[in-house]
């Protein structure tokens, strides 16, 4: 499902951080927005998520299916969110069991298949408390991706981990959310460079997207790759420029 947004604005303490913003997200494509910190990109994600916080901010949007878009965003955050008081298989069921009360055989057997997708299932009677920090971002993946929505949206979903959990963790995303429509903020370019089939820069004051880039080759890309390393630097440069 395609889904654009047009005219989105955001205006924060009297100062326009964007106006008139337009962002398209190809159906089954992973789009990636990198920009400073404060520039607006989790505002931006927040309004398609429908959990924008006491910011003014709006905008318009569309689905290529013709449904509102309201209900119908698995959320992924930097904090897995786990709560502590569940095991690992009941936090994959979370939004099932508060949705309907309870949840059925087939959901369970669901969220099992997730967690092994994940490599957790053994894992699934496990509370949060015991397991590692990279281990808790699978079980949230496991989550979000059980929620079965036509759009993706991730907030840093990896930016907390070590450089080695966050590398696997980023072929195991780009893997289980293939042909998925994503939207993913990140400050790292060449996280956004394995990952992504399209990239814009939010920048300027206000904020402006940049002209798309569109990295060759299938996620994951290889982190040696020479045109990975080529994208990246000129990605560096951009925000560098942006910064000083």
């Amino acid at each position: 499902m395609e889904i654009r947004l047009e005219q989105a604005s955001l205006h924060w303490q009297q100062h326009c951080v964007f106006n008139n913003l337009d962002l398209t997200l190809p159906s089954g494509q992973w789009t990636s927005i990198l920009g400073q910190s404060g520039v607006g990109k989790s505002s931006l994600l927040q309004l398609l998520c429908g959990i924008a916080d006491e910011a003014d901010i709006r905008g318009t949007i569309h689905c290529s299916d013709g449904r509102p878009l309201q209900g119908r965003v698995a959320w992924m955050a930097q904090q897995d969110l786990l709560l502590p008081w569940l095991s690992v298989l009941d936090n994959v069921l979370l939004g099932a069991r508060l949705q309907a009360g309870k949840v059925t055989k087939e959901q369970i057997e669901q969220a099992r298949y997730l967690l092994s997708q994940v490599e957790l299932a053994d894992r699934a009677s496990d509370r949060p408390a015991q397991l590692s920090g990279g281990q808790r971002q699978r079980v949230a993946l496991a989550r979000t991706l059980f929620q079965d929505q036509p759009l993706v949206c991730m907030d840093e979903p990896f930016s907390a981990l070590d450089a080695i959990t966050r590398l696997k963790l980023q072929d195991l995303a780009a893997e289980l959310l293939a042909d998925r429509t994503v939207l993913m903020i990140t400050h790292d370019p060449l996280e956004a460079l394995r990952l992504s089939d399209r990239i814009q820069v939010l920048q300027g004051r206000p904020a402006r997207l940049s002209e798309t880039l569109e990295p060759d080759g299938a996620a994951p890309r290889a982190i040696d790759n020479a045109e990975v390393l080529q994208h990246q630097a000129r990605l560096l440069k951009l925000l560098a420029e942006e910064a000083a």
